[in-house]
């Protein structure tokens, strides 16, 4: 197989595709756009490469076609022959080329719909509200469709790895996120946290990895990375559609078509069920929105799934909520979680530190890790990691261990400050890896506290309580200070008797 192309190429390009919106329509419209087309063109050019090889294959077969329609058949997905992008493409001056899109998409779904149901029904292509009247409409899709028939997005599978088509996705998604700031970046987890939360969830061969807000699925695609073998399977849900379509797209992009992505809201109305429980999961992860008002408080103490049991997480702070989900779904005396949370997680008293004391009572909690700041689009404030051991239970194999691990990698020398985004480097990453895989503690970075000592502190979690970065200020010795200042002053009257001398010589009384 000869790649030919680079994944600087295919990034530069597909980014360069989006000048036809950029400017005129908002990054978090135009996204959905680019990265459908860039979707279509992908499973074009497979589709179009396999039948090639096929056609070529039984040359001179009379049964070629019912062959070839059979083979074809059996593929990761059918694609209608006049849905295809360079169908499309041909047709791309046509006064209706938006409803064309439309109807090539609805076809698509409907010869998948066992993989891709559904996962178009957000975009609309004909929208007179996102992309302008017919005439700039038209327009603006003509471009669209020349721009991805342009040689470097030829993305036939002999040309380009399904990694560097995979990638490609996820730096378009990072460079919208980047680019619509607040709007857009709950839909990504920049590459390095994803990175850093799924080596300490640590998913093994043979794993169920669920994120219970996933996205555009970036975070569950690293965390199947970290696996590394083809040996698990991926679930997630997400209650934005055209974001839980995202993530389907991103799954099929990255070769995980099987991954099980729900629409629908996670905290209110979760789909992932084992006839009528909570399916569990062997590895749970996530960065749920942070503080999440009007969460469904209401309906919580009624909650079919008992998942509330602990207490009900107060109506304007959803925090507690989604981290008692990943807890009751991360399977018992096994189960891991691992999850990304605001500060006021740690500390927050009420219904929150209850919730909290329960937690640490019943042995759940395994490490508390402090991140710097203005690590993510979405905000600048500095986050945590709270690791939950269901093998600390009773019957797990960490039941013997009743410490908690609390490391401070948020001061300078732990990441890279950078002008708009603060940068977690691999270095960065190791050493908290390590450490907590070690449970080691490290002067002014890390230290175990029993339950005792949490207790003693009211079961408050903040992180300077338990690792002391006091740097003391170095000592002075007073009498040698002293001794630089009587020289000091000597040296001064020397100055000041020469001066004058001086200034006599020039007839200058002083």
């Amino acid at each position: 197989m000869n790649h030919d192309v680079t994944q600087q190429q295919i990034n530069n390009a597909a980014w360069a595709a989006c000048d036809t919106f950029r400017g005129v329509v908002d990054a978090t419209q135009y996204k959905d756009y680019i990265l459908v087309m860039l979707f279509l063109k992908y499973i074009s050019d497979i589709w179009r490469e396999d039948t090639e090889t096929l056609q070529k294959q039984f040359e001179g077969d009379p049964r070629r076609e019912e062959k070839l329609r059979r083979l074809l058949s059996r593929e990761r997905f059918v694609l209608p022959e006049d849905s295809s992008f360079y169908a499309l493409y041909r047709q791309r001056r046509a006064d209706n080329i938006g409803e064309l899109i439309n109807e090539a998409l609805d076809k698509i779904e409907d010869r998948n719909k066992s993989k891709l149901e559904g996962v178009f029904r957000n975009i609309d292509f004909n929208s007179e509200t996102n992309l302008g009247e017919t005439k700039e409409r038209n327009r603006r899709l003509v471009h669209l469709l020349e721009d991805f028939h342009k040689p470097a997005l030829d993305l036939r599978p002999s040309r380009v790895s399904d990694d560097i088509i995979g990638e490609t996705y996820i730096y378009l998604i990072s460079r919208f996120a980047s680019d619509a700031g607040k709007k857009a970046g709950e839909f990504y987890t920049p590459r390095s946290v994803s990175t850093l939360l799924s080596r300490l969830a640590d998913p093994q061969p043979g794993h169920t990895i669920f994120d219970p807000a996933c996205g555009s699925g970036s975070l569950l695609l690293e965390a199947a990375r970290e696996v590394g073998s083809k040996n698990y399977a991926l679930y997630g849900q997400e209650v934005n559609g055209a974001t839980s379509a995202l993530a389907r797209m991103n799954m099929f992009m990255h070769a995980n078509d099987s991954a099980t992505i729900a629409w629908g809201n996670t905290l209110t109305d979760p789909k992932l069920l084992a006839g009528p429980n909570l399916r569990q999961f062997d590895i749970v992860v996530g960065n749920p929105p942070f503080s999440l008002d009007k969460w469904g408080a209401d309906e919580a103490a009624a909650d079919p799934f008992h998942r509330f049991w602990r207490g009900v997480p107060p109506r304007s702070k959803g925090d507690y909520a989604f981290i008692t989900h990943m807890i009751e779904v991360a399977k018992r005396q096994t189960g891991r979680v691992a999850v990304i949370v605001p500060h006021g997680v740690l500390f927050r008293g009420a219904a929150e530190g209850r919730i909290r004391k329960a937690m640490i009572e019943e042995n759940l909690l395994d490490a508390v890790i402090g991140l710097p700041a203005n690590l993510f689009t979405t905000t600048s404030i500095p986050v945590a990691i709270l690791i939950f051991d269901r093998a600390r239970e009773a019957g797990g194999i960490h039941s013997d261990r009743t410490d908690v691990l609390f490391i401070d990698a948020s001061r300078p020398g732990h990441f890279t400050p950078a002008k708009s985004q603060n940068l977690l480097e691999e270095s960065h990453i190791d050493k908290i890896v390590q450490t907590y895989r070690d449970r080691a503690e490290i002067e002014r970075y890390s230290h175990r506290a029993t339950v005792d000592d949490i207790a003693a502190n009211d079961y408050n979690l903040n992180i300077p309580r338990y690792v002391d970065t006091f740097e003391p200020e170095p000592k002075i010795d007073i009498a040698a200070v002293q001794r630089e200042i009587d020289r000091v002053e000597a040296e001064l009257v020397e100055v000041r008797a020469r001066m004058a001398g001086y200034l006599k010589e020039l007839g200058i009384d002083v």
